[in-house]
């Protein structure tokens, strides 16, 4: 076997995909030829790509494995050699060659061409498409980039175009990228921008929430602590509440306790959006008014309400 692709990959014969994959991206970060300072980094890039192109295919490591050639020719890679031209077969006569028959006088590699190539003309085009699927596979192994990127509830909650400042790997300065946010894109969900990342490959933006002062999120519902004062509580009242798509009204029913819940249908987030629910906080005043104090001992004055009676 020419060339060990498991001591290229630097993994095992019985290594998993996830293994192979993960050690091949390692090495291509390494040797990458736009980032690593190594004089022999891109002949090492090449020859990591190739070895990944042969044993991340299942049918190419099967292969491989059986007969040292990702093609199942159990001649490539072997060590075998055909003889030179002038070792001809001949029909007949004492000291006579193997007979090929339907082969005439044909040197023994141009019997080999024959059987494994179809002849010249088929084996020049054979070396054109392996050419042209190696070029092939080096574009289609360019390691993928991701990068996580923070939006906030309300960008999730209506979507819309959003301008990315992105420094990337290899280059200098950082890049500006105009981006459509999917309205409900859901948290680790990755935006793929075609061949927008380093040398032309494709870009991936993961996306994370950013944390939110009112907001916190269960699913694709949203949840809001309200404070109000004990008068709003008693009496009821109609209150102004804040949403991701803006403010709405909403009406507190007298007489409401706190730690009371209220939902807002359809406020949440997602694709299919969820609802807001608000809790109500009764909040007093810590230093009231002398006024205020003296209201509170008219109310317990009049009042023979015990909350804890029961």
């Amino acid at each position: 076997m020419s060339t060990d692709y498991y001591k290229t990959l630097d993994v095992s014969r019985s290594a998993t995909d996830d293994e192979i994959k993960k050690q091949y991206r390692r090495l291509a970060r390494k040797y990458h030829p736009d980032v690593s300072k190594l004089k022999n980094a891109e002949k090492r890039f090449k020859e990591i790509n190739e070895a990944y192109d042969v044993l991340k295919n299942k049918e190419k490591r099967s292969n491989y494995d059986r007969f040292g050639s990702a093609d199942g020719n159990p001649f490539q890679g072997s060590g075998f050699r055909p003889p030179p031209n002038g070792a001809q077969g001949h029909r007949g006569g004492p000291g006579a060659g193997p007979d090929f028959g339907g082969f005439g006088q044909g040197s023994f590699s141009d019997i080999f061409d024959k059987m494994f190539t179809g002849g010249p003309q088929q084996q020049q085009q054979g070396y054109q498409s392996q050419a042209n699927f190696n070029q092939n596979s080096q574009r289609q192994s360019q390691p993928e980039q991701t990068i996580e990127v923070s939006i906030s509830l309300e960008e999730v909650y209506s979507g819309g175009e959003k301008t990315f400042k992105l420094t990337l790997p290899g280059l200098r300065d950082a890049k500006r990228i105009k981006v459509k946010i999917p309205k409900g894109i859901k948290e680790g969900q990755k935006i793929r921008l075609s061949k927008q990342g380093s040398q032309g490959s494709d870009l991936f933006l993961k996306i994370k929430y950013k944390l939110h002062h009112l907001y916190t999120l269960d699913g694709n519902d949203i949840f809001l602590n309200l404070p109000i004062t004990i008068w709003e509580a008693a009496l009821g009242s109609k209150l102004s509440i804040p949403t991701l798509g803006g403010t709405v009204g909403m009406k507190i029913p007298a007489g409401s306790q706190s730690g009371k819940k209220l939902r807002l249908k359809g406020r949440g987030i997602g694709k299919v959006p969820g609802d807001q629910y608000v809790t109500l906080l009764i909040k007093l005043e810590e230093e009231p008014s002398k006024e205020t104090q003296k209201l509170y001992e008219k109310l317990q004055e009049i009042s023979d309400f015990n909350p804890r009676e029961n």
